[in-house]
């Protein structure tokens, strides 16, 4: 047995509150042994055991590794255009995800899965170590089960998104296109899924169509998760409350009833400012959220068409300047947070037992994340005990 101790920690974020004091149970002056690829101790660097190997922090923090929980990484081509027209004033709308699909259904599996890898990497870099990817470019039984195989590939959090818009070919037939998405293309997804995801919104699918969406897809042995109140008031939140679903994103214009639903649910409000940025849209008061006992995560977004970013620290950032949370509700958020919408207790902490999963910051303090805005700090990342 090989044992790893990480020292020279200036501030170690655990998540734990029985560690150390606030949100982040932080310990200051810190160290972390690891084994077998797990947290073996976390705790002041002056009790540490001895240990086969040491490595150094040199005075960074060290935090656990971000956890995504929300990306569209399979598809083809770009939306520059549609990024540059919004830029000039246009509105957005998913209309845009339909160019998408046809550039997703024409590229050959290579080069698929070649620009998973390339956006796994940078998002890797960043400070990402799990990551959940979604289907929904292809929206034909063949290439969303495509997409789901190419997505196991990188990662066991894959979600069926078959119900992201409606396909030009169904327009005048929705509920046939329910009944594909709930019948065929469920049974060719759900042998490489996790999750069903469906976007429950205007312009997508309605609550009675997304309702029987999940529903079919838990039927199936998958967990639900929606798109929920991002273009508009909606029924998406109390939806995914009412079916118990691990979380529903986005999250932007919400009522009282809303907020109250989720305050009272297991449901987790995932935010993704980098959809807001990147629409010129109105951002989620996560403020509210908060001051209510909601539970909440960031993610990425990362898609073609609404937020091209694999950056978790730049949607630190925008949590912190634009949508009201501290800097360290915000590392919770893209942390813990982020491991509760998966409903995993094995990441997002640093804690005896759990994945050594961490980042080490070329900073003293995790707030450097959003001080230092667009500046790249995340000097290593380690998942399982490895760098990598």
């Amino acid at each position: 047995m090989t044992s790893l101790l990480v020292a020279d920690i200036a501030v170690l974020v655990t998540n734990d509150p029985a560690a150390g004091p606030g949100l982040l149970g932080e310990i200051r002056g810190a160290a972390l042994v690891v084994e077998h690829g797990r947290v073996a101790w976390a705790g002041p660097a002056i009790a540490a055991p001895a240990c086969d190997v040491r490595v150094s922090a040199s005075g960074g923090a060290v935090l656990p590794g971000f956890v995504d929980s929300h990306t569209h990484l399979v598809f083809a081509g770009d939306r520059l255009a549609d990024f540059t027209g919004r830029m000039s004033g246009r509105p957005y709308s998913p209309d845009g995800i339909s160019s998408t699909v046809a550039a997703t259904r024409a590229a050959p599996d290579e080069v698929l899965t070649a620009n998973v890898a390339r956006l796994l990497g940078e998002l890797r870099a960043g400070g990402a170590t799990t990551v959940e990817v979604k289907s929904g470019y292809g929206l034909t039984v063949a290439d969303e089960a495509r997409a789901l195989a190419i997505a196991r590939q990188f990662t066991d959090e894959t979600t069926f998104l078959g119900a992201h818009v409606v396909p030009a070919e169904y327009a005048a037939d929705r509920g046939a296109y329910v009944d594909l998405v709930t019948g065929p293309m469920l049974a060719a997804a759900a042998p490489h899924a996790k999750w069903i995801d469906v976007f429950c919104d205007r312009g997508a699918f309605d609550e009675s169509e997304a309702r029987a969406v999940c529903r079919a897809g838990m039927a199936a042995g998958l967990g639900p998760r929606l798109h929920g109140n991002q273009l508009g008031p909606g029924p998406g939140v109390r939806l995914a409350v009412e079916l118990g679903a691990a979380s529903v994103d986005h999250c932007t214009h919400l009522a009282d009833a809303d907020i109250e639903a989720l305050a009272g649910s297991a449901t987790v409000a995932t935010l993704l400012p980098g959809a807001e940025f990147s629409t010129r849209s109105p951002y989620p008061d996560a403020r509210r959220l908060l001051d209510a006992g909601v539970a909440v995560a960031l993610a990425t977004d990362c898609n073609p068409g609404t937020s091209y970013t694999t950056s978790i620290p730049l949607c630190i950032a925008l949590a912190v300047r634009e949508m009201g949370m501290s800097p360290a509700e915000a590392v919770h958020a893209a942390t813990a947070g982020g491991a509760r919408a998966l409903r995993r207790d094995d990441i997002g902490v640093l804690r005896p037992g759990s994945r050594a999963d961490f980042v080490v910051l070329a900073a003293p303090d995790p707030g450097y994340l959003a001080y230092r805005p667009g500046v790249p700090l995340v000097a290593g990342v380690w998942k399982d005990g490895r760098p990598i």
